[in-house]
Formats: C-alpha cells, structure tokens, sequence
C-alpha cells in the first residue's frame, strides 16, 4: 500500500472511529493522576537543577591544577547532567500536552488513526499519543 493510501485509509478510520464520552468522575481521576505525575517530574526537575548547580559551584571553585583530562572529564558530566535535566523537562512536557489532549476530549484515542489507545498503555505511558500499531509503524521509520 503506497504512503498516500496508508494516510487517506487512516484519515477514513479517524473520522469514523466513535468516540465515548468520559464520565466527569473518569476525567477527573484522569486529570490528577496525570498532574500528580507531571508535579512528581517537576519537583525531580527543579531537585536536579538544584544539584546540578552546586555541583557546578564546586567544580569552579575546585578546578585549580586541572590538566586536559581533568577539564574533559568536567565537560563530559556536565554535559551528561544538562542531558538528564532535558530528558526531565521533556516528559514534563508530554505530560502537559497529556492534560490539554484530555481538556479537548482527545486524551487516550490515537493522533494518528483516530483509535482507542489500550488501557493498558495508558497505564504504562499515560502521555502517549499514539496507539501500539501507530507508535511501530512510526518506529520503522
């Protein structure tokens, strides 16, 4: 099937895939779970850049008689730190664009094909966007 077909397909499915309605009950415990774990990912974020910051601070002040390996060493773990605090504020994102999807009445049906997201994966990646079929195809890529 050629790319143009795949997508007309998936476009007829979107528009054709029922929607439920969540209960108000259902959305709300939706709304904490997903803010009581994009909280939890601030605080780590906000803990990691504390850390990060004094491990800087103490890298200044004990940087005296580094040579080449010293200096790249330093480099090399502050690097991997600004790496790590960017993973965080990247899941802290999904996790806002979790709750505006849930505000739309999006939240748990594919982006892609328009289909119910599995319970199940939701519990395992709450912020996913895209259902199990969507996410592999877009892997292979």
């Amino acid at each position: 099937m050629s790319k143009a077909a795949a997508t007309r397909s998936t476009s007829a499915r979107a528009a054709t895939a029922p929607r439920q309605a969540r209960t108000e009950a259902e959305t709300t415990r939706i709304r904490t779970a997903l803010t009581e774990r994009k909280d939890e990912l601030t605080a780590e974020y906000v803990q990691t850049i504390a850390e990060f910051t004094e491990l800087q601070r103490e890298r200044l002040t004990d940087s005296a008689g580094d040579d080449q390996a010293d200096t790249g060493t330093k480099t090399f773990e502050r690097e991997q730190e600004i790496t790590l605090a960017n993973g965080l504020m990247e899941r802290i994102t999904q996790f806002e664009r979790a709750l505006e999807r849930l505000d739309e009445g999006g939240y748990g049906w594919c982006e892609r094909c328009g289909s119910a997201i599995p319970v199940e994966r939701l519990a395992a990646f709450p912020a996913a966007t895209l259902c199990v079929t969507c996410k592999q195809l877009e892997e292979r890529r």
